[in-house]
């Protein structure tokens, strides 16, 4: 299968280069802009990341991700089983929680005109995010990955999203996170991803 990334590393794209790396498949990467006339070409909203399969345009990372691990059989438990529905629930969490209160803060920093900005709100949204990392720790159990003894789609979720509070300058405190943060940025994959 030919695939071909669009969307620079410091984008959602990352979980996407992350997982291909993570599948040692070649790609090609092209470190595109949101909006930019590449994009817009194959997504009308301009959002990255965008994903090439066959000539065939993916979007949304969440999608792409599920789209990759299905395909490869790899980083993901088999659709329709139990295991894979525990999974799908943790990517939802991640979505929802951790993700989305990030994309807010975003929205509400760089991403929104100016005079829609409302900077008080990231008061709210560390909030919430201090509570939901407490929430993970009790569903994350004493294994090495969130879904066990296997990394999956929701490791590649938090850690992204873990960096990007780190940058965010929202705190991630919790020991046992931000040990799983370290782990998880010190693969051999995610730092070739990073690098590009």
């Amino acid at each position: 299968m030919e695939l071909k990334v669009f969307g620079s590393v410091k984008s959602r794209a990352m979980r996407v280069i992350w997982m291909l790396e993570e599948l040692e498949v070649p790609f090609e990467h092209v470190s595109a802009a949101p909006r930019s006339a590449d994009v817009m070409a194959l997504n009308a909203t301009g959002k990255v990341p965008v994903l090439l399969a066959d000539g065939v345009p993916i979007t949304d990372s969440t999608a792409i991700l599920t789209f990759l691990a299905d395909h490869f059989g790899r980083l993901t438990a088999p659709a329709g089983s139990l295991e894979r529905a525990r999974q799908d629930s943790m990517t939802q969490f991640l979505l929802d929680e951790f993700d989305a209160v990030l994309w807010m803060a975003s929205r509400h920093s760089f991403v929104l005109p100016e005079h829609l900005r409302l900077p008080a709100i990231k008061d709210s949204l560390k909030w919430e995010m201090e509570r939901s990392q407490n929430t993970l720790l009790a569903r994350m159990g004493e294994d090495a990955f969130l879904m066990g003894a296997q990394m999956t789609v929701p490791d590649i979720i938090l850690t992204h999203c873990l960096s990007w509070a780190i940058a965010a300058k929202f705190p991630v405190e919790t020991p046992a996170l931000v040990t799983y943060a370290k782990r998880m940025r010190a693969r051999p994959a995610f730092k070739r991803a990073a690098a590009r």
